[in-house]
């Protein structure tokens, strides 16, 4: 595309870039969070009375899949509200991703963004494992199985957001737990699967995409699980000395351009870490053989996600979890770029790790990116989560690479805003500045099947497309 609207120069302290810069918020568009996913057969309530299919929490991870295509996850489902503090709030949703069409427009000259972004739902894909999975009975916790209705009716295992689902016998990483909180998302080269990271185990998981069935496990470094698990996170944390704290898990996950190496971030240091050193894991796809190394928190309180520039420089999304949906004032929201190349494999290390961190350089500070265009730091989401690159634009003859982010509103729509999707604008130049250089990901592009059935209305077409994108 191009637009004939010349991108805003900014002052370099805004964006922690040299001046002459180019980086800009070119859109931003959004989806209600007061609407349904395409996946009718789930829209009874939950066990906190939420309807099963809400469209919430879009942001928590997201995944270009070629052209205008994106693939969103959802999180463990709907638990702001309380009702039963055993299970953390957290109910038999059944995990899922969403895909989207995230389509830029080019607007008049004088226009506030040089784009428009206009987002749609297009396909609802359900996660299932092949074999049988392990849920809790519910005993003693005030509700019933953790296994929902659909398993029966369908003929299959689905995973899902209980908290109590799990063999109390095994670790964390135990793969037939039904409990999967999905955070990080890529797509593989070939277009015909994604990878999902989750926070419960961590778990990264390889899912068919066209019909949500688990096809691969990789099998993580022993150190990020935990061996004592329990319903409720805070007990997590308190018995455990090694491995994830409750609910930062994996939270973020890259894939390589060539497809052929995944990387995953923790969101929080392990137990066993100290000094705000959290845990990059780089697994080899073909082998599953890994590797980690330390990245040390600046200013923010965890890590959201990572995106590959080439095989071994990636931004990094570090925040605080000030702003919409906190009742705060966002403060830290900032992206880094950092390096592995000749950076210490910190396995079997613990402690301190500050030493063996790996390189960062600020790319973009996003609260002030935001503020520049008039979104207020109170009206910036807490949980700006989701990143992926997306296609080039040509503008004024120049090629600038894209930038999508997403917020994640914890199916919370009044507190937290509907999901919101921003997309900044970058070049080469940028890049250089910092010492990097971008491969876009060569992702065969497939037409998503039930594509069109969007522009058709009525229940009954609506559920044929949830039909059509569920393991049955």
């Amino acid at each position: 595309m191009t637009c004939k609207k010349a991108i805003p120069f900014f002052l370099a302290s805004l964006f922690a870039v040299p001046a002459g810069a180019t980086v800009d918020l070119l859109a931003v568009g959004s989806l209600s969070g007061r609407a349904y996913d395409l996946s009718t057969q789930t829209s009874g309530a939950l066990e906190n009375g939420v309807a099963g299919n809400l469209l919430g929490g879009l942001g928590s991870g997201l995944a270009w899949a070629g052209g205008n295509t994106f693939i969103s996850t959802p999180d463990r489902g709907p638990n702001a509200k309380s009702y039963n503090s055993f299970i953390d709030d957290t109910t038999s949703y059944i995990t899922r991703f969403q895909t989207l069409s995230l389509a830029l427009s080019a607007n008049a000259p004088g226009s506030s963004y040089a784009y428009s972004l206009t987002p749609s739902l297009t396909a609802t894909t359900l996660l299932s494992s092949a074999t049988p999975l392990t849920y809790g009975n519910g005993a003693g916790l005030g509700v019933g199985s953790g296994a929902p209705a659909l398993n029966a009716m369908n003929g299959t295992q689905y995973f899902t957001g209980r908290s109590d689902n799990f063999n109390p016998a095994l670790s964390s990483s135990n793969p037939d737990n039904a409990r999967f909180d999905p955070e990080g998302v890529r797509v593989s080269n070939d277009g015909k699967s994604v990878f999902i990271s989750d926070e419960y185990g961590p778990y990264v998981y390889q899912f068919d995409r066209a019909t949500g069935e688990r096809i691969k496990t990789f099998a993580l470094p022993a150190n990020l699980a935990t061996t004592h698990l329990s319903a409720r996170g805070d007990d997590e944390i308190a018995g455990n000395t090694v491995g994830r704290v409750a609910n930062k898990g994996m939270e973020g996950l890259a894939i390589t351009p060539d497809g052929k190496t995944l990387v995953g971030i923790m969101q929080a240091p392990l137990e066993q870490d100290i000094n705000k050193n959290v845990r990059i894991v780089t697994i080899d796809i073909a082998t599953g053989v890994t590797h980690e190394y330390a990245y040390k928190l600046t200013t923010g309180s965890g890590v959201s996600e990572i995106v590959a520039l080439n095989d071994h420089q990636f931004v990094i999304d570090e925040r605080d979890g000030k702003g919409l949906g906190d009742g705060s004032t966002a403060v830290a929201k900032q992206l880094f770029k950092i390096d592995i190349a000749g950076a210490q494999d910190v396995t079997g290390l613990s402690g301190d790790l500050s030493s063996k961190a790996v390189p960062k350089t600020l790319f973009v500070d996003l609260v002030a990116l935001m503020n520049a265009k008039g979104i207020t730091s109170k009206q910036i989401p807490a949980k700006i989560e989701g990143l992926a690159f997306g296609d080039d634009l040509t503008i004024d003859g120049l090629l600038t690479h894209t930038l999508y982010f997403a917020n994640d509103n914890d199916f919370a729509a009044d507190l937290a805003g509907d999901n919101n999707f921003y997309v900044i604008g970058f070049t080469d130049a940028d890049l250089a500045a910092i010492g990097a250089s971008f491969t876009a990901q060569a992702i065969n592009d497939i037409p998503e099947p039930g594509t069109s059935t969007m522009l058709l209305t009525g229940l009954g077409l609506m559920g044929l497309v949830a039909r059509r994108r569920s393991r049955r």
